[in-house]
């Protein structure tokens, strides 16, 4: 392995290791505060910012799971109360997955706390520029990356 293929590697499982213990922190804090999973939270914010809701279909895609996956999580939060589908009016074939006021409501108590969170796990990164680089270079990733 070249001196450039190792420091890749320490690059990798150093992003490994910070994105396992930030997730596992704001689940942890999710489930302690709102009774709900860090993947239930980005489905429910992904609605809260779509007044109409949006298509299960294009929902998957957007939080990058399977459509078997987030039927799952779907119909806990629909147990819940915290969501609801229905057919599309203009296309029966089509399940639109809405967002509830329980939801929001439950979104603005988990906001605050989890911002906290995530600021304080970013703390360590001293200063603007440097949280600017980390935006870009995750985005790259992201970019050459498909799911």
């Amino acid at each position: 392995m070249t001196e450039d293929e190792q420091v890749g590697a320490l690059a990798y499982f150093a992003l490994l290791e910070a994105s396992s213990r930030l997730f596992g922190a704001v689940d942890k804090q999710l489930r302690a505060e709102g009774g709900i999973t860090h993947a239930q939270f980005e489905i429910l914010t992904k609605l809260n910012a779509q007044s109409d809701g949006m298509r299960m279909s294009d929902l998957a895609s957007l939080l990058l799971v399977s459509p078997s996956g987030l039927t799952y999580q779907v119909a806990q939060l629909e147990k819940r109360g915290l969501l609801h589908r229905a057919r599309s009016p203009g296309d029966d074939r089509v399940v639109v997955v809405c967002i509830t006021a329980a939801a929001q409501r439950l979104i603005e108590k988990l906001v605050p706390a989890h911002i906290a969170l995530v600021r304080k796990a970013l703390s360590g990164i001293s200063g603007r520029a440097d949280l600017e680089t980390l935006a870009r270079l995750l985005g790259e990733i992201s970019k050459v990356v498909s799911v």
